[in-house]
C-alpha cells in the first residue's frame, strides 16, 4: 500500500480521545478489532493507503510501540491533500477517495489546514450526529452494530489475499461458500466446516483441533487454537494467540485471550488477556425478547442499545472464576476479577475485585503481578509504556468501585 493515492491524497486516521469504555482503554480507537480485522487494517485495505496516525498524548507511547513504522502525530512531507478519518469509523468506503461520498468524521483538507483540523479531533471536540451512530462508534456496545458488515467485509478482503483450499478428506464440509487457509494452518481430523451462510478464514498458525465445528462467516486469527469439540458459530472473529472452545457465537475477541473450557459465549466482545474460567456462561437475550438497556459506565444513565441480541462487553485483563454467570448486556471494565456465586450484571467499573463478600478495588500492585504472569505465558513482557498506561487507567477507574 502507498501512503498517497494517485490523486495525491494522504490518509490520516485520528483517535479523537472519545472513550469507548473498555474497548479503547489500552489502544487507540482505530486499533479496536471490530470484525476479523482491526478498524485501521480494514480502513487501509479498503482505501489502499497506509495512514499516518494521530492519537492523544495518553496513548502516544503505546501507539509508537505498536506502529513503529508509522508517522505518529505528524504528516509526511510533500502531501497536498489529507483525508482525515475518525478512528471510531469502523465501516470505511472506497468512494471517499474521489470525494463522491464523505460523511461526518471524514473530510478532505489541504495539508496546511489539516493540522488544525487534527487538533480539533484530538481534543475530543468532534461530536457525531445521532444519525451517524451506526458508523461512528460512540458507546461500548456499538461494536455489535457494525459487527456483521465488518466481518463480511473483512472476509471478502482476506479472500483476495489468502488461498482458497479444499477441506481435508478427514473433515466434513458442506455449503457453497469458500474455505481459506494459509499454509501453516493445522486442521485435525473430524472438523466440520459449515459453509452454507458464509466463508471461513483461518489465519497464519491457526490450529483447529478434532471435533470442532466452524460455521461461516467466521475468522480464526494467527496462532489461535480452537480446542477439541469447540462449536464456533457464525459472525465470530477470534484474534491472534487465543485458546477457545465451548459454544461461541457472534463474538469478537481482540486477541491473547482464553476461553479454554465449556460454556456459552454469545454476541460478546472480549479484549486482550481475558480468561474465562471453566463453565463461564453469558446470556445474550432477555427472557422478554426486548431491547437491551445498558450503561456505558457505572455512573452513566441507562440507554437503549437498539439491540435484542447483546451479550457481554469485557475489557482487557478481566478474569472470571469457574461457573461464572454473566447477564445480558453486561459491561465489565478493564482489569476486574469475578469470583462470586451470584450472576454478574450491569456495568462494573474497572479494577473491581468481586466476591460473595462484595466488591472492592483491585490493588494495582497485585493486579500487575497477575498481568505479568498471564502475559509471560505468551512470552510477552509488558513495556514501560504499557505499564504506565495501566497505572493511569487504574488511577482513573479504581475510585469508582464501591
Amino acid at each position: 500500500m502507498s501512503s498517497v493515492a494517485q490523486s495525491g491524497l494522504h490518509l490520516a486516521v485520528v483517535d479523537d480521545g472519545f472513550s469507548l469504555g473498555p474497548l479503547n482503554d489500552l489502544r487507540p480507537s482505530f486499533d479496536v478489532r471490530t470484525g476479523a480485522m482491526t478498524t485501521l487494517r480494514r480502513m487501509e485495505t479498503v482505501l489502499g493507503l497506509t495512514a499516518s496516525l494521530w492519537v492523544p498524548q495518553s496513548l502516544s507511547a503505546l501507539a509508537r510501540e505498536r506502529h513503529s513504522d508509522r508517522l505518529i502525530n505528524a504528516l509526511p512531507p510533500g502531501v497536498s491533500k489529507v483525508l482525515i478519518v475518525n478512528g471510531r469509523c469502523a465501516l470505511p468506503r472506497r468512494e471517499w477517495l474521489d470525494g463522491r461520498e464523505l460523511h461526518l468524521g471524514a473530510t478532505v483538507q489541504n495539508a496546511d489546514e489539516a493540522i488544525e483540523t487534527l487538533r480539533v479531533y484530538t481534543s475530543g471536540g468532534h461530536k457525531p450526529l445521532e444519525a451517524d451512530a451506526k458508523i461512528l462508534l460512540s458507546r461500548p456496545w456499538h461494536w455489535r452494530s457494525v459487527r456483521d458488515v465488518a466481518i463480511n467485509t473483512d472476509l471478502a478482503l482476506f479472500a483476495t489475499m489468502i488461498p482458497r483450499i479444499v477441506p481435508p478428506a478427514t473433515c466434513i464440509a458442506f455449503g457453497t461458500f469458500s474455505l481459506h487457509a494459509q499454509e501453516n494452518v493445522k486442521i485435525y481430523p473430524g472438523v466440520t466446516f459449515d459453509l452454507e451462510h458464509g466463508p471461513i478464514v483461518l489465519y497464519d498458525g491457526a490450529v483447529i483441533r478434532p471435533g470442532v465445528t466452524l460455521v461461516g462467516p467466521c475468522f480464526v486469527g494467527g496462532n489461535s487454537h480452537v480446542l477439541d469439540k469447540g462449536f464456533i458459530k457464525a459472525n465470530t472473529a477470534i484474534g491472534p494467540w487465543c485458546k477457545v472452545t465451548g459454544e461461541v457465537g457472534g463474538t469478537i475477541i481482540q486477541g491473547y485471550s482464553n476461553k479454554g473450557h465449556d460454556g456459552h459465549l454469545g454476541d460478546s466482545w472480549l479484549g486482550e488477556w481475558v480468561n474465562l474460567g471453566a463453565g463461564t456462561t453469558n446470556s445474550n437475550l432477555l427472557n422478554t425478547y426486548g431491547e437491551v438497556i445498558c450503561k456505558a459506565t457505572p455512573r452513566s444513565s441507562n440507554e437503549r442499545t437498539g439491540e435484542v441480541f447483546l451479550g457481554a462487553t469485557i475489557g482487557d485483563h478481566v478474569k472470571t472464576a469457574i461457573c461464572t454467570r454473566i447477564m445480558t448486556g453486561a459491561i465489565l471494565h478493564i482489569g476486574s476479577m469475578f469470583a462470586q456465586a451470584t450472576a454478574v450484571s450491569g456495568t462494573v467499573g474497572g479494577f473491581t475485585w468481586a466476591t460473595d463478600a462484595g466488591q472492592k478495588p483491585y490493588r494495582l500492585d497485585k493486579f500487575l503481578e497477575v498481568a505479568r504472569a498471564a502475559m509471560s505465558r505468551r512470552k510477552i513482557t509488558p513495556s514501560e509504556a504499557y505499564l504506565a498506561r495501566l497505572a493511569e487507567v487504574h488511577a482513573a477507574q479504581a475510585s469508582s468501585v464501591s
